[in-house]
């Protein structure tokens, strides 16, 4: 059984990381904790933000070792951190910086980390599924003890790669666990009024594939069920899917107010925030002490990564002549 502690240094060490690079995005890193700073927007690009879906990045990752691979959606800082990347790198990339993941060409979408065992976020909505079940298959192939799993959105589902995706692992009996993050939401319009049918899990059991439904704000609930699900998947059960139902605290990217949102259902989404939730466990079992060192930790190593992020020097010119196709040559530089 997981300690409710580490799952919770996880999830306070997603959320700084998100908070620190939503305020960057919206007017540089003097806001970060503080009041709205005039410096321009340190983070180029879209930024989508996990906030409020901590316990499922969290409770799954936590059973995962770094020779299993992982895909990711657009929404992927907390999957990322949860599975061991360095969130240094993760930050000077959101900056644009030579030293990140990508040399600071990637941007949040398609951080990627393969030493342990990441193998992207992306944002294409879907495109997580076959990469996952590709790389299962491989896995399989080489007769390597080690699973695949995709994180994925509710809105993925009505895709084809998603059916497409189901499909051939059961075909083929993969080791991959399939994890739905299902926040209702599907960019800026409510799942429910452009989803048939009870949802992922019910699509999975259609297709032959057990599937387990999980409260994916008690990260408890997603740490149990996932661990018996990777214990299946890794003993040669053949795939697995985990609905975790979660809410999104914030817009779909980390500009938008979200004003499109029924205020009450926001309402009842923070009040049922997963890191509160686990906090207030944690100290009526008498760990106060611990949760607020882990808080404090949290916030000071993020600060200094922001700080770090900042200073990074950005790529040289040079650098976009590098990691593309030289299509005259036929090879790759």
């Amino acid at each position: 059984m997981t300690d409710l502690l580490s799952l919770y240094r996880t999830m306070v060490r997603i959320r700084a990381f998100e908070d620190a690079a939503e305020v960057a995005s919206q007017g540089g890193v003097a806001a970060w904790g503080h009041a709205a700073s005039e410096q321009p927007a340190l983070v180029r690009g879209p930024l989508h933000l996990s906030t409020g879906q901590e316990a499922v990045a969290a409770g799954v990752c936590a059973h995962l070792k770094p020779t299993d691979l992982l895909t990711s959606t657009h929404r992927g800082h907390g999957h990322t951190l949860a599975k061991g990347a360095d969130p240094t790198r993760m930050m000077c990339e959101l900056f644009g910086r030579a030293s990140g993941y990508n040399g600071g060409k990637g941007g949040s979408m398609h951080i990627a980390d393969f030493s342990v065992g990441m193998l992207g976020a992306n944002g294409v909505v879907a495109a997580g599924l076959p990469i996952a079940v590709g790389a299962a298959q491989g896995l399989k192939i080489r007769g390597l003890h080690a699973i695949a799993v995709c994180f994925f959105g509710d809105g993925a589902i009505n895709r084809g790669p998603f059916m497409e995706a189901l499909n051939w692992a059961v075909i083929y009996h993969l080791p991959v666990l399939f994890v739905c993050e299902d926040n209702h939401i599907s960019a800026t319009t409510d799942s429910s009024t452009m989803t048939a049918g009870p949802g992922a899990s019910a699509r999975a059991i259609a297709l032959g594939l057990p599937a387990v439904q999980v409260d994916g704000t008690d990260v408890r609930a997603v740490s149990d069920a996932a661990a018996t699900l990777i214990r299946e998947v890794r003993n040669g059960s053949g795939p697995r899917l985990l609905h975790a139902l979660t809410d999104r605290h914030k817009g779909h990217v980390s500009v938008d107010p979200g004003s499109y949102r029924d205020p009450e259902a926001v309402a009842a989404a923070l009040a049922r925030d997963g890191i509160a939730r686990t906090r207030a466990q944690l100290i009526a079992q008498g760990h106060a002490a611990q949760v607020e060192q882990i808080e404090r930790d949290a916030q000071a190593e993020i600060d200094a990564v922001v700080a770090t992020a900042t200073a990074a020097p950005l790529p040289d010119r040079s650098a976009a002549y590098t990691d593309i196709q030289n299509t005259g040559a036929g090879v790759w530089q």
